[in-house]
């Protein structure tokens, strides 16, 4: 999740409709203790595709974050988070609601910052090499606001970044009417230069904060193709010998970021608090 280069596909607007599986119009879910509406709608990924396993799953269907496959990082790192951003990071702005994961962002002092958020690791818990990914979600909106999910190089403790390689899987950048794209990059150390490639998905009607939509990516030795929902829109060949780093094994993170480098402070049009919903995450093999 450092701030992109924006390497584009060129000429690539793609319209993601709110088709494929959809739930009924029912009324959304609101929980009077915390204000998060979960919508009702929107696209649903398969359970299961050819010649691949489900190798892991977290719905998020119990009362609490399962600490067994999610640990949080907390703080404002180093140089907040090296992209400048302006939140304190909480584990207790992460909590579980009628079975979603909601990250929650809010403008309220604490140790210095104007903001919290939360951000949530799989490191040394669920590492992954290869595979199709889904994680279905809802994100937020607004000036300044960035959610991600993402991936990091399982030895990224020991060589850093970028020689652990990234893989990000969404990213979406809040205001000026930016809510309807989303971005999937990847990060590698070429010779001891940074690089990085990245592709963008527009829709045409309504925004991703409007109801589900399911954010993949499929993952071989030599190819990382980015899909929203099911309709593919970047694709990079990784079989070149300096993309040697995505062929090793990599965690996740989900954060909820409030201002940074690439999407800039939050103004006056910016509402708090802020929700990234999501419904699962999954993996195949």
């Amino acid at each position: 999740m450092k701030e992109p280069l924006r390497i584009t596909c060129l000429g690539l607007v793609l319209a993601i409709m709110s088709c494929g599986s959809s739930g009924e119009a029912t009324p959304d879910e609101d929980d009077s203790d915390t204000g998060v509406v979960i919508p009702s709608t929107g696209f649903t990924s398969p359970t299961s595709y050819p010649n691949r396993s489900l190798v892991w799953e977290d719905d998020f269907s119990a009362t609490t974050i399962n600490q067994a496959d999610w640990t949080f990082e907390t703080g404002t790192g180093d140089n907040g988070w090296g992209n400048n951003e302006l939140q304190n990071y909480r584990a207790n702005n992460a909590y579980t609601q009628a079975g979603h994961l909601i990250i929650e962002a809010k403008e309220e002092s604490f140790q210095g910052s104007d903001y919290t958020s939360a951000r949530m690791v799989t490191l040394g818990k669920r590492n992954f090499r290869y595979g199709r990914v889904d994680i279905r979600a809802v994100l937020p909106k607004g000036q300044g606001i960035w959610p991600a999910f993402w991936m990091l190089g399982s030895n990224f403790t020991t060589v850093g970044w970028p020689a652990s390689g990234e893989i990000d899987i969404m990213e979406m950048i809040g205001g000026s009417g930016r809510e309807n794209t989303t971005h999937g990059t990847v990060h590698w150390d070429n010779f001891g230069q940074r690089a990085q490639f990245g592709g963008s998905v527009t829709r045409t009607n309504g925004t991703f904060n409007d109801e589900f939509h399911v954010f993949s990516i499929e993952w071989t030795a030599s190819r990382i193709t980015w899909y929203v929902d099911e309709q593919q829109f970047h694709s990079i060949d990784t079989t070149p010998a300096e993309l040697d780093e995505f062929r090793n094994r990599f965690f996740f993170i989900f954060n909820l970021a409030v201002g940074g480098n690439w999407p800039g402070s939050p103004d006056n049009t910016t509402t708090f608090p802020q929700y990234l919903i999501v419904d699962y995450i999954r993996v195949f093999q």
